[in-house]
């Protein structure tokens, strides 16, 4: 992912934290809300948002966050 204060390309852990996840899927330029833990909440509880939980911690393995961003797309060009 391009910054776009400095078009520098953003390199993603294979596990992110829910603020990493936030800013990978800029909720922040989309959401309607601040509190973005309820829509990534949301997202897991809904739309099978993927996670894992390590010490209690969700984590979010970036390859399933994009394959899950994938199937998404799919299904929306089918409607």
């Amino acid at each position: 992912m391009a910054d776009e204060s400095n078009n520098q390309v953003k390199c993603w852990p294979d596990l992110m934290t829910e603020a990493e996840l936030v800013e990978f899927l800029r909720i922040p330029l989309i959401a309607k809300t601040e509190n973005y833990k309820n829509v990534v909440d949301n997202l897991k509880r809904m739309q099978g948002l993927p996670s894992v939980h390590i010490c209690r911690q969700p984590l979010y393995p970036l390859a399933a966050v994009r394959r899950w961003v994938e199937e998404k797309v799919v299904k929306e060009q089918r409607l």
